[in-house]
């Protein structure tokens, strides 16, 4: 058997070696192209192409334009197994739910929906950590669904909420979170509210899909 020898050995070495090792932790972010291939003295079409062959066994998950993620542990059992949806495709699926979903809770929601939405939008603005608010968010935009007393709907806003309990995507929230996008999103999340009190669909579907377009950006860039 010939041991594989030259640059590209050389990465897959190097990086099988710093997936196996705890320098990163599943989600965490790999350093750039170009920092990895200056690390290794190879060049950086190397680096991309040990990092596809990593993408390809499921190892490592890479987002165009945001970078190269360490996948979830069982990410890598086969197809279709543990296999967590993109950031990109979460946002992709609640940009078409939750705003149509505003029109419904408008006309269903009941005094205690109420209160439960202005109990989360509290919880929201009270966090101090991005684990905090995490939850408080969740909460919330899950209570818009629960206020539309519509089972598919509730059902669809849980598996939104269960594709957004991964590492790549906690990671991503944690390290967008800053007391100035707390207090931009608290803003929204009342306009949101307010919109639904009012009892005013087209105002509550326009307002969820600005607070929705930013979380987008703030997330995955323009």
């Amino acid at each position: 058997m010939t041991m594989a020898v030259g640059p590209l050995a050389t990465a897959r070495t190097r990086l099988a070696q710093m997936l196996s090792s705890e320098e990163l932790a599943p989600g965490a972010r790999l350093p750039t192209e170009r920092d990895l291939a200056a690390d290794m003295g190879v060049s950086r079409a190397v680096v991309r192409s040990a990092l596809d062959e990593l993408a390809a066994q499921g190892k490592v998950v890479r987002h165009v334009g945001r970078g190269t993620f360490v996948a979830p542990r069982d990410q890598s059992l086969g197809p279709g197994e543990g296999v967590y949806p993109s950031p990109t495709e979460i946002m992709t699926s609640r940009l078409a739910l939750e705003p149509e979903m505003l029109p419904v809770a408008v006309a269903s929601a009941t005094h205690s929906d109420l209160l439960e939405m202005r109990r989360c939008l509290a919880g929201g603005e009270a966090a101090h950590t991005s684990e905090e608010f995490e939850h408080w968010d969740t909460m919330l935009h899950h209570s818009f669904a629960v206020a539309t007393h519509n089972s598919v709907l509730i059902g669809a806003s849980q598996l939104l909420i269960d594709s957004r309990r991964q590492p790549v995507w906690g990671s991503l929230k944690k390290r967008t979170f800053t007391p100035e996008t707390r207090e931009c999103y608290c803003a929204e999340h009342a306009a949101i509210v307010a919109a639904v009190e009012d009892r005013d669909p087209d105002a509550a579907r326009e307002a969820m899909r600005t607070h929705l377009r930013r979380v987008r950006t703030n997330l995955l860039g323009p």
